[in-house]
């Protein structure tokens, strides 16, 4: 197999370069990790350009990592982020790097990739005017559905998709919605990365439902899996996993106990887990709940990543019935309930028959060798 080269451009840093403080999101270093692997699968080697920034109040040199036998990053120099007019010159400096970077390393007509960012405030779109290269748009939310921002921001969020030549996106609707053009484009719902059985199970005969995501009471999932608890029955366990700010981790504990004293399941709350812990725990339940509020504007267009985590861990899925959801490749393979209540959600819960042949982790596998096989079709079009 040939071997090709494409840059990669996104917020991102590895664990190794943790005492830098450079400011990413786990989601995204996570979803861009395995398109970076699917890349490397189809023949490419992978040079990720990263605008991180430190957090911490000192000056770091930029430098080159590798990160496997086909996959680099580059980080540029970054300043202290201290008071209010060295982050202003943080900001700048960050900017014109990257700048700089795409009018002098990029070819005119050389196609890149890029992980669509607020941060990247238009950089990406102003070089693509000059310096006349092709953009592959990975966008995976708008982010203005998700908060507030000025009409500049929200106007500019816009004219940076607008201007991308190819699309990666996470659901059909997204593309529906952006693709306005019909420029060549491909889905990925998120990561399609099958988690081996690890053969371990709770020994108690109870049936283990686990709520795994964000507490973050603007997307309700934690509260509302909480709340099916008290119409279960003693066989039923439910597991209450994540992350939030601590106000938010100590509401969803009391809610707890106060759901604990009305029903007759389990309810735990178990902390937040990560890797290997976190696989294993998934693998010892035996459904996951996708109960995000069902009226937010995100839902309309983006993908529960926590779907495709539960499925490729052999867990059946209990979701809302959103149109996302409901038409993408793995909507046939989940149970939905129809309104935001906990009566609902429980009764979803309860008509699963676990002794149903089930394989989601086949379905996986399915999604993982069709988007290598789209992917390589984009970039070759």
């Amino acid at each position: 197999m040939k071997i090709k080269a494409i840059k990669y451009i996104g917020f991102y840093d590895v664990a190794q370069n943790g005492e830098e403080n450079r400011g990413y999101s786990l989601a995204a270093i996570t979803k861009m990790n395995y398109i970076c692997d699917v890349l490397n699968k189809i023949g490419y080697e992978v040079l990720i350009i990263s605008p991180s920034r430190t957090k911490n109040n000192r000056f770091y040199n930029g430098k080159t990592i590798q990160i496997n036998k086909h996959t680099s990053l580059k980080l540029f120099p970054t300043f202290p982020w201290g008071n209010k007019l060295q982050k202003a010159f943080s900001l700048v400096a960050s900017d014109i790097m990257l700048f700089w970077y795409l009018l002098t390393q990029v070819k005119r007509n050389e196609a890149i990739m890029v992980y669509h960012s607020l941060g990247l405030r238009g950089i990406v779109r102003f070089a693509k005017k000059v310096r006349g290269f092709k953009v592959v748009l990975e966008v995976e939310e708008i982010y203005q559905d998700v908060m507030s921002y000025s009409k500049y921001t929200m106007k500019n969020e816009y004219k940076t998709i607008a201007i991308a030549d190819k699309y990666i996106f996470p659901t059909e609707l997204l593309n529906e919605k952006l693709n306005i053009s019909n420029k060549p484009y491909t889905i990925i719902y998120g990561t399609y990365k099958v988690e081996e059985h690890r053969n371990y199970k709770f020994e108690d005969d109870k049936i283990h439902v686990v709520y795994a995501g964000t507490f973050d009471p603007r997307k309700g999932g934690a509260l509302a899996a909480a709340a099916a608890a008290e119409y279960l029955s003693n066989r039923y366990h439910v597991h209450i996993i994540g992350f939030g700010s601590k106000e938010q981790i100590e509401y969803v504990k009391d809610t707890i106990k106060e759901v604990s004293k009305k029903t007759e399941a389990a309810i735990t709350y178990d902390g937040l887990l990560k890797g290997e812990e976190y696989i294993t725990f998934l693998q010892k339940c035996d459904i996951g709940l996708s109960t995000q509020m069902p009226g937010a504007t995100f839902n309309v267009t983006s993908f529960p990543s926590k779907i495709l985590s539960y499925m490729a861990n052999g867990l059946r899925v209990v979701s809302v019935r959103i149109e996302a959801i409901e038409k993408s490749a793995v909507g046939n393979a989940v149970y939905y309930y129809e309104e935001q209540t906990p009566e609902s959600i429980a009764e979803a819960i309860d008509s699963i028959d676990l002794n149903e042949i089930y394989d989601s982790r086949e379905l996986i596998r399915k999604l993982d060798v069709d988007f290598a096989e789209s992917l390589r079709k984009l970039l070759e079009v």
